[in-house]
């Protein structure tokens, strides 16, 4: 066999060894979070993770109506801004949960529980990567520890609250706060340069 097929047997050996070292990974730090029972934690993952809905509505929300009660046409900006971060978050999500395809955890394993519905693919967490996204740009607007901190220990928890109920695995929640995250931060970036932009006009 040629020295470079030998390489390439080696290196793809390597990529599946690791590959299946991260999915074992992944189910079993999954397990240990779903089988944890206790029916204070579905009631409270419950109501965190239906919170998502609420929250990503009532920021923008919130921020509008401060705006038009002000006067204040930045706040009004900042509510686009953070609703325009949410729509980007949302089609990343689910445009990746239609290509990857990955079957829900409690589909593939008999030992997961489900406490919660999860229908369509798993991954990445649409829950995880909205609440991130609202997370991170609340704190991007308001860089105070007293938003930073509470709107990620939010965030933080929803991913958890997935996993809880056994509708996604770390791998999904890890996915989905990273493309909440990341939408949000680009979608601030590209506000800042509009506002720059339009300043340089004057």
């Amino acid at each position: 066999m040629p020295r470079i097929y030998r390489c390439l047997f080696v290196v793809l050996c390597f990529l599946v060894q690791t590959a299946v070292q991260a999915q074992n990974a992944d189910i079993n730090l999954l397990k240990s979070i779903n089988n944890n029972e206790s029916s204070f934690k579905n009631s409270f993952f419950k109501a965190d993770a239906q919170s998502v809905t609420i929250i990503n509505i009532a920021a923008p929300a919130a921020l509008f109506i401060a705006g038009e009660l002000k006067h204040n046409k930045q706040l009004k900006k900042d509510a686009l801004y953070m609703t325009g971060a949410f729509v980007l978050s949302s089609v990343i999500t689910q445009a990746t949960k239609r290509i990857v395809k990955r079957e829900r955890p409690f589909d593939k394993y008999s030992f997961i529980v489900k406490r919660s519905s999860g229908g369509g693919y798993s991954f990445p967490s649409g829950h995880t990567s909205a609440a991130f996204t609202t997370a991170t740009s609340l704190s991007l607007l308001f860089p105070k520890w007293y938003v930073v901190v509470p709107a990620f220990l939010w965030a933080g928890s929803v991913g958890y609250a997935r996993m809880y109920q056994g509708v996604h695995y770390p791998s999904d929640v890890l996915t989905g706060a990273l493309v909440g995250a990341g939408s949000a931060w680009l979608g601030w970036k590209v506000q800042k340069w509009m506002d720059h932009k339009h300043h340089t006009k004057k």
